[in-house]
């Protein structure tokens, strides 16, 4: 990667122009995504539309990890992607779309599988986890890596016409973790895949997307009037309807992840 240039530099303001003029982002919303540093766990059907969201916010660093690689199944919603991808590394894959898309943005990848033993490590130093990976033992690994390293989590998973959202502050008192909303009983990697059920591939780009919107959301908490970060709120989409409502996840004083 090149040195990255000033935030509001001449080309900068012009890439960020319709972000800026927007009241509730503005120029002082811009600097603060530039020094924010996000890690995206999962670059599949939410993790690509949502990456190609952040990048175009303009938030400066990704640490990208995925064990995964291309596959020819993927490219019908996986849309960082393309043909000559398939077989190779969906984390480096993805960090080469990141350099073709904007070579100012700082990039760290791991082609490791996340787990309750490397978590730490990999989140060491985020502003904010996006989790979209597809079975609940590892959700619930990043969550708590979450809770102990003191970093909000957003949630999201899609399947079939479904999508859900959920921003998480289990290591804020009061607020739940994501364990406090599936409980203990998913610690094994116990899931239905897109590969038996089906997705629309359109339904993986609003749930990845949405995630992308909340996740701007939250970084600018308490620096722009976008709005609050929502914490313990679930939005579930339904593309059937379609629709959206909302869900309040309670914390579970008893949480093994986040209670006393």
């Amino acid at each position: 990667m090149t040195d990255a240039p000033s935030p509001l530099s001449p080309t900068r303001l012009d890439r960020f122009a319709r972000h800026i003029v927007l009241p509730e982002i503005g120029g002082a919303g811009q600097v603060a995504l530039a020094g924010k540093h996000i890690a995206v766990i999962g670059l599949g059907g939410i993790g690509s539309p949502a990456l190609q969201y952040l990048a175009g916010a303009g938030i400066g660093r990704f640490t990208l990890v995925d064990d995964d690689v291309v596959d020819a199944s993927n490219l019908q919603r996986q849309t960082i992607f393309t043909a000559r991808d398939v077989g190779h590394g969906k984390a480096t894959s993805a960090r080469r779309w990141l350099a073709n898309f904007d070579d100012a943005l700082d990039v760290t990848l791991s082609d490791t599988r996340i787990t309750s033993d490397n978590a730490a490590d990999l989140l060491d130093g985020v502003d904010l986890v996006l989790d979209g990976t597809d079975n609940f033992a590892t959700r619930l690994a990043v969550s708590d890596a979450c809770v102990r390293a003191n970093v909000p989590l957003l949630s999201a998973a899609v399947g079939r016409f479904q999508g859900q959202v959920g921003a998480f502050a289990g290591h804020l008192p009061g607020h739940a973790c994501y364990r406090c909303f599936v409980g203990d009983a998913f610690d094994a990697e116990d899931c239905d895949t897109c590969a038996e059920d089906g997705m629309l591939g359109a339904m993986a780009g609003w749930t990845g997307s949405f995630a992308a919107m909340q996740a701007v959301r939250i970084l600018l908490s308490g620096v722009s009037r976008f709005g609050q970060p929502m914490w313990g709120k679930l939005h579930i989409l339904d593309g059937m309807a379609p629709g959206m409502r909302t869900l309040t996840i309670g914390k579970d004083d008893g949480c093994k992840g986040c209670g006393a």
